[in-house]
């Protein structure tokens, strides 16, 4: 398993719609997680870190369709 830092920039007024999916199926994978308000062009920016793998990246990347999601990976186990 991977340790990820997950950075979503996803629209404000979307940001509920997108984080329902997106946290159900991150449940139990989470180690930290911070949200940050909205920009001026009205992007939010959540940051989080997950266990998990490339795999999962490919999921998340499906439930965040009006945002952008970069990744860097921390630790490998």
């Amino acid at each position: 398993m991977q340790i990820l830092e997950v950075d979503l920039r996803i629209p404000y007024r979307e940001r509920g719609s997108v984080l329902g999916p997106l946290l159900s199926k991150v449940s139990g994978r989470i180690r930290d997680i911070h949200f940050h308000p909205p920009d001026a062009t009205g992007m939010s920016e959540v940051r989080m870190e997950l266990v998990g793998s490339k795999e999962l990246i490919q999921e998340l990347k499906k439930i965040v369709k009006e945002g952008k999601i970069s990744f860097k990976i921390l630790s490998q186990a």
